[in-house]
């Protein structure tokens, strides 16, 4: 399995900008956490491997939408309103279980970080 994350970058608080990554593998679910300098990563969103189930933290919901594209094997994260607080590294996580991307310790498949800076 394997997971490429794009689209971070600078933007200013109130900003959208939008996650994707593409997934290689069969049946995933398919999520996002965050990290921020000196804290834990963060379980940010989720969506089963059909696109028939999500999950949010209650830090973002109502701002980020999580879709996915399976045409394209693309999972989105669509981000609006973003805060400084936003401000993280985002990593695409994958598993066959929909119910352990909750956590990060049970989440089996990562891919590599993509930095979001929301300045103020």
């Amino acid at each position: 399995v394997q997971l490429q994350a794009s689209g971070g970058g600078l933007v200013q608080a109130g900003d959208s900008l939008r996650l994707s990554c593409v997934v290689s593998g069969y049946r995933l679910a398919v999520g996002w956490f965050r990290q921020a300098p000196g804290e834990e990563r963060k379980f940010v969103a989720s969506i089963n491997w059909n696109g028939s189930r999500t999950n949010y933290a209650d830090s973002i919901r109502g701002r980020f939408t999580i879709s996915r594209d399976s045409g394209k094997n693309t999972v989105n994260l669509e981000m609006n309103s973003l805060k400084p607080e936003d401000s993280a590294v985002y990593y695409c996580a994958a598993d066959p279980a929909y119910g352990n991307i909750r956590t990060a310790g049970r989440t089996k498949y990562w891919g590599q970080g993509t930095l979001i800076t929301v300045s103020s």
